[in-house]
């Protein structure tokens, strides 16, 4: 019931708030600010008090004007250190533009200078195929090395379970009483 009351009386305080804003989005920006009595945002300098545009009067615009002077005039607030979460640039700007060289390969991994160089091929046409690629087709694949067998494992051991004859139950009728 209380909830209720709130509620409705939040809902009404909204609605007062809303036609305010409509009848000051109808006036030149001169009078608006003359009635809320506010200065003009943009002639605010550092030190100025801008919690006046933080009020449920002003016109989000209005406010939004005040605040990017706020950021802009206080250089602690203008200049973001690198420590924001998400700050990164994901545009795909920065991305490299064609090929990238690399002294990785597949297979072997990081390669030192000395490697590298003596693996530099010249450039082939399209057409051309490399020697290597024809001779690897006509080639039969190297045989895989046998493992060598292991050595001969103990015999598994198993539980056994003996019960004396004594231990046994006389019978296995039960007495009905």
């Amino acid at each position: 019931m209380q909830a209720e009351a709130e509620a409705l009386e939040s809902a009404e305080q909204a609605a007062v708030v809303a036609e305010q804003h409509a009848a000051l989005a109808q006036k030149p920006e001169a009078e608006m600010l003359a009635e809320l009595e506010l200065p003009n945002p943009d002639d605010m300098q550092t030190g100025d008090d801008f919690s006046a545009f933080m009020k449920e009067t002003v016109p989000a615009a209005l406010r939004n004007r005040a605040l990017r002077t706020l950021w802009r005039s206080d250089p602690a607030l203008a200049n973001v250190d690198m420590l924001v979460d998400y700050g990164e640039d994901f545009t795909g700007a920065s991305d490299p533009v064609g090929i990238v060289k690399t002294i990785y390969r597949v297979g072997k991994g990081m390669l030192p200078d000395e490697e590298e160089s003596n693996e530099a091929a010249p450039e082939l046409e399209a057409t051309e195929a490399p020697a290597e690629v024809l001779a690897f087709e006509d080639a039969k694949p190297a045989p895989l090395p046998v493992a060598e067998a292991p050595a001969a494992l103990p015999p598994r051991r198993r539980m056994r379970f003996e019960f004396e004859a004594s231990a046994t139950p006389a019978s296995t009728e039960t007495e009905i009483v």
